[in-house]
């Protein structure tokens, strides 16, 4: 599982900060998360294929989160893209996307299918074969989501010692048992899967919780999951702030983490006003003590075969 942050501030845009955006990559599958104003020039920057996006999930209309959103697809137009692209979002994005490409006499050349949420419970989304994301019901000023993203467990890998001891089990049965299937040999005998076979390697999950007040009770939605990334949008010193406009502190942000027993922290969305963004990691490591700050170009790369351990790479 790879994490590209692509913007990481809040709403004021400054030459160095840009708005919430991120590249994920699980299990083979590749999403867009949250659009703010110049995602497609930060895509260029990391060398992210934009034909390597077919979903893109925008978690609420604050334009901090999807004004970059009718430029990308409007490049993809020009580009001839031709593969459909999903986007999952409140119900009035439609609407808006739809007019401005009225109003710009645009067109594009690739089918764009709207996934209208409205649900103020999680719901499953997505669901593939490898795959499956769920929202996350947040409290900010409009309708918001946080997204789950959550691997499928993989098939359990083969014994190929233990395999050879049963002659009679042959080529053709090794599907059965990557499915979890006892063998049963000619004399009716049983021999079980877990001789046979190993577990399958951890199923890896993301949470992503986009601008809400503090709000402990997605913690059941998010428990365990290997990386969170959670708002942090001020610190302590403008509680009475964060509650009027419903963000959260970095203090919340790591209680949250707490409560819900994840693997890694990513801080992030953080305000204008703060120029020592370090302020950010010291206030949530009072709380919970694995913290990571989100910045544009960084990757975070976790691997299910030793998923307590993390890989960052600055790209910048």
């Amino acid at each position: 599982m790879s994490l590209t942050i692509l913007g990481c501030h809040s709403a004021t845009p400054r030459t160095f900060a840009h708005p919430t955006s991120q590249y994920l990559e699980i299990n083979n599958r590749r999403f867009l998360i949250d659009c703010g104003e110049g995602t497609q020039v930060q895509l260029r920057k990391y060398k992210i294929k934009f034909s390597a996006i077919n979903h893109i999930f925008i978690s609420h209309l604050h334009g901090d989160h999807f004004f970059g959103l009718i430029g990308l697809l409007s490049t993809f137009g020009l580009l001839g893209r031709k593969n459909d692209l999903h986007v999952f979002g409140p119900r009035d994005l439609k609407n808006i996307i739809n007019l401005q490409l009225k109003a710009s006499n645009s067109w594009l050349s690739f089918n764009l299918i709207f996934h209208e949420l409205y649900s103020d419970k999680s719901e499953l989304i997505f669901d593939d074969d490898k795959v499956e994301v769920y929202t996350i019901p947040l409290e900010h000023r409009v309708y918001t989501n946080g997204f789950l993203f959550k691997e499928k467990t993989g098939e359990r890998k083969l014994n190929i010692e233990a395999i050879k001891q049963i002659s009679e089990i042959e080529i053709c049965d090794y599907q059965n048992l990557k499915s979890g299937k006892d063998f049963t040999k000619k004399d009716g005998r049983v021999i079980l899967n877990k001789s046979l076979t190993f577990n399958p390697p951890k199923s890896l999950s993301y949470a992503f919780c986009s601008d809400t007040i503090y709000k402990p009770d997605i913690t059941s939605i998010i428990k365990g999951v290997d990386l969170l990334y959670h708002e942090a949008t001020f610190l302590n010193d403008r509680q009475e702030t964060a509650i009027t406009t419903k963000h959260s502190t970095a203090e919340e942000a790591a209680k949250i983490a707490k409560q819900a027993n994840v693997g890694q922290l990513i801080l992030g969305h953080y305000s204008s006003r703060y120029n020592n963004l370090d302020l950010f990691k010291q206030e949530a490591e009072t709380v919970f003590d694995k913290v990571i700050l989100a910045k544009e170009g960084k990757i975070i790369k976790i691997d299910n075969k030793v998923p307590n351990e993390l890989f960052i790479a600055h790209l910048n």
